[in-house]
């Protein structure tokens, strides 16, 4: 008997930070507008009546996009980029601060929106989730449809949506007709509609990688899925290349996760040019403690406390190293969470520029009222050390297999 093929979707809000922020201030529908400034930023409120907000032109400092309108996309500005590389590139993009309690909110009323429709449902953060649809009654283009719709009607916002046979698709596919999109694709369409994209859609090729490839000739996904194994084991390694060749064919067998106990939790970035601890200090910082301040909401939005962070690092040679250190007791406050990973950060080499950065927390606990530990202040996270540490020659194998 064959076996059924799974209906596996993957959710993701359209620009959603800034998408919220246009409910508050609907005169910039239509604007070129980014996100991820302080609270200096906020909107003044002027004698008439109206405010006036900042533009991206007049910014000063080193901050970092955290996301920006399509318009925005438009005119090269990014997630991940910094503000003032941005002011050059679109100086009249207006500039608001942002808001994680208002993300929080609409985060949880379109994850309860869904739950209405479809009950299998893997959290993926903030704005994106994974649902197993494949058995949910009803066609694969009506349940897509109600689920836009449920969302769209408990929030006001979009959403793009796809369904295919596996997450690693899903993900892939969600992006495709964005905004507002809605992609549905079987194994047969993938020598059409996958194989001529670029391998940089594959969550888990990142911008080295993609470099790499097209050194050797390879930049289409398609291309990538003809290699032979061989081939790639010589510039990728064993486990690497494998998995390469497995997103590469549409293969991902990974279950979506409803567990309400998840071993860890974590959050990384990959960054859009290798960044290095002398040279990209006060950029590096301001990343990390941001993405230690998002894994402590996220830790706190599940209901849990840490016993254990944990920092990972991806060096431009593709090697991995990891630290880990056990707190005296559990949390989910940010200070607390940052300063745990500064003290990983100390036992590290940083001499070789970085592509990725995370930190991770582990040893769950579901109890609620935990002593926080002391206050640590941020500091200066990127001191370079010359201490010897052991690495973890890992390829990054796994990267493009955690959602």
């Amino acid at each position: 008997m064959q076996a059924q093929v799974r209906r596996i979707a993957h959710l993701d809000m359209d620009a959603f930070y800034a998408s919220v922020e246009l409910l508050r201030y609907p005169e910039l529908r239509g604007m070129p507008l980014v996100i991820g400034a302080s609270g200096r930023h906020e909107p003044v409120v002027q004698a008439d009546g109206s405010k006036r907000f900042a533009k991206i032109g007049d910014y000063v400092g080193r901050g970092v996009i955290t996301t920006a309108t399509y318009e925005a996309r438009a005119l090269g500005a990014s997630s991940g980029m910094g503000i003032m590389k941005a002011a050059k590139l679109a100086p009249e993009a207006f500039l608001l601060p942002v808001h994680f309690d208002a993300y929080r909110h609409y985060s949880r009323l379109f994850k309860e929106a869904v739950a209405k429709v479809a009950s299998k449902i893997e959290d993926r953060g903030i704005d994106e989730i994974y649902i197993d649809l494949t058995d949910e009654e009803g066609d694969t283009l009506s349940l897509a449809q109600r689920i836009k719709s449920a969302v769209r009607e408990a929030t006001g916002l979009s959403c793009s949506i796809s369904v295919t046979p596996n997450k690693l698709l899903a993900k892939i596919c969600s992006d495709l007709e964005k905004p507002d999109g809605l992609t549905i694709l079987g194994f047969d369409e993938i020598p059409t509609r996958i194989w001529p994209l670029p391998v940089r859609k594959v969550n888990g090729i990142g911008p080295k990688a993609t470099e790499k490839l097209a050194a050797l000739g390879i930049t289409k996904i398609g291309e990538l899925a003809k290699c032979q194994p061989e081939f790639l084991q010589e510039h990728f390694g064993r486990r690497y290349a494998a998995w390469l060749l497995d997103v590469a064919n549409g293969i991902d067998h990974r279950e979506v996760v409803t567990s309400s106990e998840p071993q860890s939790i974590s959050r990384e970035t990959t960054f859009e040019r290798d960044l290095h601890a002398r040279r990209d200090r006060q950029a590096l910082t301001e990343i990390f403690t941001s993405l230690c301040s998002q894994l402590a909401d996220d830790i706190k939005r599940k209901g849990y406390t840490s016993r254990s962070i944990g920092i990972k690092l991806r060096f431009d040679d593709f090697q991995i190293l990891t630290r880990n250190v056990t707190l005296q007791a559990p949390t989910a406050d940010a200070g607390v969470i940052l300063g745990a990973a500064r003290e990983c950060l100390k036992r590290v080499p940083l001499q070789r520029p970085l592509r990725l950065l995370g930190v991770r927390a582990s040893a769950l606990d579901k109890k609620q009222d935990s002593e926080e530990a002391a206050h640590h202040s941020q500091g200066d996270l990127f001191v370079l050390e010359t201490e010897e540490a052991e690495h973890e020659l890992e390829r990054d194998s796994s990267s493009g297999l955690t959602g």
